[in-house]
C-alpha cells in the first residue's frame, strides 16, 4: 500500500449508532463511536451518494492533502487533483467511496478539560468530533478532505 505522509490528521474507525433522516430527502445526520470509545462523530452524509446504516463500521480519515506523500496541493482545485486519466496520479481519494472538501470552523474545549471538539462544514453538511486532545489536536487547520469508506 503507498504510504500517505503526513497529509493524515485524523484516522479512525467508527460504528453508525444512530440515523436521522426526518429533515431532508437525501441527506441524513449520522451519529458513531469509535472502535475505543473515546471519540463521538456527528456526520450529515448524502445517502443517495453513500448508503449507510446503524451498526455500519466506516473507515473516517480527515487529511489536509490527497496527495500520496502528503505534499500540497499546489494550487490546484480540489476536483483536479485526482484526474485519474492519462497523466493523472493516483491519490488518497482514489482509496475511498465519499470525499468533500470543507472548513473547521470552530472548536470548544471540553467540560472535563481532556477533551474537545472540532465543527466542519462541508458546503452545509456538518461534522462535529468530539474525543481526546491529543487525538484532535492537529485538525487545527483552516481546511480538510474528508474520507470514508466502509
Amino acid at each position: 500500500m503507498a504510504t500517505t505522509g503526513d497529509s493524515q490528521l485524523f484516522d479512525e474507525h467508527f460504528t453508525v449508532t444512530s440515523f436521522d433522516q426526518s429533515k431532508y430527502d437525501r441527506v441524513a445526520r449520522i451519529g458513531g463511536t469509535s472502535g475505543d470509545s473515546q471519540t463521538v462523530m456527528t456526520l450529515d452524509i448524502n445517502t443517495e451518494l453513500y448508503p449507510c446504516a446503524v451498526g455500519d463500521n466506516l473507515h473516517v480519515v480527515l487529511a489536509n492533502s490527497l496527495s500520496l506523500d502528503g505534499s500540497k496541493d499546489d494550487g490546484k482545485g480540489w476536483r483536479d487533483v485526482s484526474r485519474n486519466g492519462p497523466g493523472g496520479e493516483t491519490t488518497l481519494a482514489d482509496m475511498f467511496d465519499y470525499v468533500c472538501h470543507g472548513k473547521i470552523y470552530k472548536f470548544e474545549d471540553g467540560v472535563d478539560g481532556n477533551s474537545i471538539k472540532a465543527y466542519v462544514s462541508f458546503g452545509g453538511l456538518l461534522m462535529a468530533l468530539e474525543g481526546p486532545y491529543k487525538k484532535l489536536t492537529p485538525l487545527r487547520v483552516d481546511y480538510v478532505y474528508l474520507l470514508v469508506k466502509k
